[in-house]
């Protein structure tokens, strides 16, 4: 194996095992929420899906690309 394929690789595994952790320590910082408190919450504030496209910035591929 040359030794730019070896370094390429070892980027990736770092950025993989990065990407991991990362997605770890935003579900351990997560509060938990019972069902019954999302259901005051969809209450108060509704579903997702009957807000109006104006009023959300999806932010999906912004934090999947790492940015």
């Amino acid at each position: 194996m040359e030794t730019q394929d070896l370094k390429t690789l070892i980027k990736e595994s770092i950025r993989e095992v990065l990407r991991e952790e990362r997605l770890l320590l935003c579900h351990m910082l997560m509060p938990y929420v019972s069902d019954q408190e999302q259901q005051e919450l969809d209450a108060t504030f509704g579903l997702p899906e009957d807000y109006e496209t104006e009023e959300v910035t999806d932010i999906t591929d912004w934090i999947k690309n790492e940015h």
